[in-house]
């Protein structure tokens, strides 16, 4: 199980994330879409992201607006997995 990461690696970890914020024990980023179709083919990219790493976002969908939220769960916190599945997602958008 990977470790909870101190406050020095998390700001480390954000800076080469621009796009993602922190927030308590998450990291989040609002992505907007023209068409909501477009939101709902992004979920979709995202979850077979989510499967390979086995590790799931909690997901918001607010017609073209989709917020991703990150942590592990299981240890309550921020995790180099967070970060990792963060900058897959990134990909995406690219």
């Amino acid at each position: 199980m990977s470790d909870l990461l101190e406050e020095e690696e998390l700001n480390a970890l954000l800076k080469k994330l621009p796009e993602w914020d922190i927030e308590k024990k998450t990291i989040f980023r609002i992505v907007e879409f023209d068409e909501f179709m477009e939101g709902i083919d992004f979920v979709d990219a995202v979850a077979e992201i989510a499967e390979e790493n086995e590790h799931h976002p909690d997901i918001d969908i607010r017609w073209c607006t989709i917020t991703l939220t990150l942590t592990t769960h299981d240890i309550g916190g921020l995790t180099e997995l967070d970060f990792e599945v963060a900058k897959k997602i990134d990909t995406l958008l690219d």
